[in-house]
């Protein structure tokens, strides 16, 4: 007997514009658009879901990060070291 693996069916419907999009991107990166779509999918999907975790943190953590957010932002060091940060691109 072969192991099948069964696959399960995604449909959806796009502006021809999205799909050429989809398309392209696909082509540059020499996947199929389901390939490229799953994967781009898949990425999104695991970024919002680890946006969503629970972060445990001891009391001097919490408290340390309620004092962080209770500063005005003029006055918070770590903010404007943030801000004042050169990005390369």
């Amino acid at each position: 007997m072969t192991n099948r693996v069964k696959q399960a069916a995604i449909n959806l419907r796009a502006q021809p514009r999205q799909r050429d999009l989809i398309d392209r991107a696909a082509a540059i990166t020499s996947k199929s658009r389901t390939d490229f779509m799953l994967e781009a999918s898949c990425e999104k999907a695991q970024e919002v879901l680890l946006d969503q975790r629970l972060f445990i943190v001891t009391d001097e953590q919490f408290e340390a990060f309620e004092h962080a957010f209770s500063q005005p932002l003029s006055e918070n060091k770590g903010f404007q070291d943030l801000m004042s940060d050169k990005y390369s691109w």
